[in-house]
């Protein structure tokens, strides 16, 4: 099913990391959810959708890494790799929408009175930041491996879930000390995870619009794409190179300088080298356009 078969591993570390992220997000939810409306937390509640907000991401993600390892169609030539970032861009919006809701609630709630939360609402967000902080760091490893910017981005959506569960708990703190004088904290606490939510769903959505866009793959990678095609036999130079993120994979154009006086044979014979060693060398690689350029007959003599 799979068109590049050396992707196939960054495929599958990147299924799993999302399906765990799923599976925990979920289980975390729930249980943040059930807490909160029994022990009377709004902020509890919030962080609750917001891992539940999560659940969905992770869900999303886990369709659109199997759908991008389709290969192409006569609809689509270009495969469809792309569906990540669309994927995630969608999603990005659905959690800015949820964030907002939560914000004009906790608004609402401000001024009215409500039962205090029970001690054991303080346990289930302390379970919850070291939990998150351990997603955190599993899945920035596995996306740094992968390149996959959903895993990365989910990542650093760990981290700040990891922030609001910290003023959550925070929150239930100073009401359990503070009494029903300070029963507004839970609603602050709430509204600081809106904030967190919403930064996330921003910079989500920033960086997966700008794969649709074709941004330009990290300028270090892209040296060292062009440090081996240079390594070629027969690579005199590399005028241009772009490489351009489609999900977990990337598309390269590289334009390469032969000898002028070489035949169109011996040249093509040259661009297949490069494409060859470029696709074997970096995994992620899906495809990479070579166009011939002569090099100056004066700098070859």
């Amino acid at each position: 099913m799979l068109e590049n078969p050396t992707a196939a591993p960054l495929y599958r570390s990147a299924s799993q990391a999302a399906i765990i992220g799923l599976t925990i997000n979920l289980i975390l939810g729930l249980l943040k959810l059930i807490g909160g409306i029994v022990g009377s937390s709004f902020a509890l509640i919030s962080d609750a959708i917001n891992s539940l907000g999560d659940s969905l991401t992770s869900a999303v993600v886990v369709f659109a890494l199997w759908y991008a390892q389709r290969p192409p169609d006569d609809e689509h030539p270009y495969g469809h790799t792309k569906a990540e970032a669309i994927a995630a861009s969608h999603v990005a919006l659905l959690i800015i929408i949820s964030a907002i809701y939560i914000g004009w609630e906790a608004i609402h709630r401000w001024s009215l009175s409500h039962p205090m939360p029970p001690i054991w609402t303080l346990w289930i967000a302390g379970i919850n930041i070291v939990i998150k902080e351990m997603l955190y760091r599993y899945k920035t490893k596995v996306g740094k491996k992968t390149g996959s910017s959903a895993i990365i981005a989910s990542a650093v959506d760990h981290r700040s879930d990891a922030f609001c569960s910290a003023a959550v708990l925070i929150g239930l703190l100073f009401v359990r000390i503070g009494g029903p004088s300070l029963i507004w904290a839970d609603e602050l606490a709430a509204l600081v995870v809106v904030v967190v939510i919403l930064w996330s769903g921003f910079k989500l959505f920033r960086s997966s619009t700008s794969e649709l866009l074709d941004l330009q793959a990290d300028k270090e990678w892209v040296d060292e794409i062009r440090l081996e095609a240079q390594s070629v036999p027969g690579v005199r130079a590399v005028e241009k190179l772009r490489v351009r993120k489609t999900g977990i994979e990337h598309l390269a154009d590289i334009h390469i300088q032969v000898d002028a006086k070489l035949s169109v044979d011996e040249g093509h014979r040259i661009g297949h080298l490069v494409k060859d060693r470029l696709v074997q060398r970096f995994a992620s690689l899906r495809d990479v356009l070579v166009h011939l350029e002569p090099f100056p007959h004066r700098e070859s003599e």
